[in-house]
């Protein structure tokens, strides 16, 4: 069969990145991000994403179990079942520039998901995510639907929450999609026990988190 060129599928970038994924993985149930099989991680190398499969428990998985998929979804080293959210992966990847994806089932997160629209500014580290992060309308999970969805949240974002569901980051690698995915949980975590001390808490305003931003470039952070 006809197979478009996408380089060698064994290369060392590629093989680094299936072993990098079986290392985050690890840590989404040491992290509390996740249990059993659930969420998913992926990282793009040029044409080619490289993705969990689906339904292996993360102490068990290999480096060897990783998929490989084009842009289109095409199969290209898919030893056992790509995960069933790659096409929210590939959503994703082809409107941002982003080359990790994190995907959690965290409890923080999902609790959220059931009574609010939105993890509004209750701390300024939410600009690390682009600002307020929006709660995605809830559609079954592995559809076309819940792909559009979750681009349309992220708009303007490197993260969003998944109604009833979980949250899903992205970064220029993974450990910084990782990192946004722990944040994302502490920020929601932090909102919860805000809203146990009785009167709506105090929300920064966009000026206030503007200020945040400008000052932030200012001293650089992030960039090393």
């Amino acid at each position: 069969m006809y197979r478009p060129d996408y380089g060698e599928l064994g290369s060392a970038e590629l093989t680094a990145a299936r072993a990098e994924l079986v290392r985050f993985s690890a840590r989404l149930l040491d992290d509390g991000l996740a249990v059993g099989s659930a969420g998913n991680l992926s990282v793009r190398v040029g044409e080619v994403v490289a993705i969990t499969p689906s339904g292996v428990a993360y102490h068990r998985m290999r480096p060897e179990d990783i998929c490989l998929v084009a842009a289109d979804g095409t199969e290209l080293d898919a030893p056992r079942t790509p995960s069933s959210e790659t096409p929210m992966h590939l959503g994703i990847y082809a409107g941002t520039g982003a080359t990790a994806i994190v995907h959690t089932h965290s409890p923080e997160v999902i609790a959220l998901s059931a009574s609010r629209d939105e993890l509004p500014a209750i701390h300024y580290a939410i600009t690390g995510l682009g600002g307020p992060v929006r709660v995605a309308r809830y559609v079954r999970f592995g559809s076309g639907g819940l792909a559009a969805a979750a681009v349309e949240a992220m708009a303007g974002r490197s993260a969003a929450i998944l109604q009833n569901h979980g949250a899903i980051t992205h970064g220029r690698g993974l450990g910084q999609a990782y990192d946004r995915a722990l944040l994302l949980e502490w920020l929601a975590r932090t909102y919860r026990l805000a809203l146990s001390y009785g009167p709506e808490p105090r929300i920064l305003s966009e000026a206030e988190l503007a200020e945040v931003i400008a000052e932030t470039r200012r001293r650089r952070y992030g960039e090393s």
